[in-house]
């Protein structure tokens, strides 16, 4: 049976030269993000203020020369890594509907995901200061406002926890070996090991996200919840804080830094 007209030319799309080295480039750009997010939490561990996230990251872009530049720039590739994603979902293809369709809500959510981050790089180019942190406390008192808003904010964090568990699993295990060529040698043992300890420690920051809100939800009280920078703040509050979280920062750039080699080796 031949394949749909449709699929077939969102297969040549998604195949396509430009869009593979423009999803590579996402790739490379989610690396330089991640990097920063770790030098900011790594100075808060050590006594500093900061915003230990994206719009974060995006805000000290924009304070360097040539910084609004660079955002566009960041956006687009950042954007373009969603559409590959989208376009990814789109073809999946399995032996059963369940892995289907299971493969496509992956690959959308990873498509918001980056859609959403090139979205944050162009509105602090165009000017917005946003803060991650502000943002989920907002967003959190919206939810809390319907009804049944409670159980739904808890169900939110306990759906971003299980995200954050998941990352965890896919770093011990090495499960995100599978998307991408390790190359052999020395240089595949280092792609690997960023990897493992990039994905536990972006894991930890979002299992902390989730409890935030489930907090939240249990209180009734928005201000108890809070974004990758309240998760930040929260870790630095129990024993061996400053350590806890300085180790977290490293994460943070080992994962920026396994993305640069993602953005090489990805299966695309």
């Amino acid at each position: 049976m031949s394949e749909h007209p449709v699929k077939a030319a969102v297969r040549d799309a998604e195949s396509s030269t430009p869009l593979r080295a423009l999803a590579r480039g996402g790739y490379a750009a989610n690396g330089v993000v991640h990097a920063l997010i770790g030098v900011i939490v790594l100075t808060i561990a050590s006594g500093a203020r900061g915003e230990s996230d994206q719009a974060g990251a995006f805000l000290a872009i924009a304070a360097a020369p040539l910084g609004f530049a660079a955002l566009w720039i960041l956006a687009a590739l950042l954007w373009a890594l969603g559409i590959w994603h989208v376009l990814e979902g789109i073809v999946a293809s399995h032996a059963s509907d369940v892995k289907k369709w299971g493969v496509r809500v992956s690959e959308w959510g990873q498509a918001v995901v980056f859609v959403a981050l090139g979205t944050i790089a162009a509105s602090v180019a165009l000017g917005a200061k946003p803060s991650g942190d502000s943002a989920a406390k907002a967003a959190s008192r919206g939810v809390l406002n319907l009804p049944g808003g409670s159980w739904l904010l808890a169900l939110i964090g306990v759906g971003i926890g299980i995200g954050g568990i998941s990352f965890v699993v896919m770093g011990v295990r090495r499960s995100f070996e599978k998307k991408i060529s390790l190359p052999s040698g020395p240089t595949g043992a280092v792609v690997a090991t960023l990897g493992v300890v990039g994905f536990v420690a972006k894991g930890v920051a979002l299992t902390i996200v989730g409890v935030l809100l489930v907090v939240a939800a249990v209180k009734v009280d928005a201000e108890s919840a809070g974004g990758l920078d309240g998760a930040i703040q929260a870790l630095l509050d129990v024993f061996l804080g400053p350590l806890l979280v300085g180790l977290v920062g490293a994460g943070f750039i080992a994962y920026g830094v396994f993305c640069f080699f993602r953005a090489r080796y990805a299966r695309l």
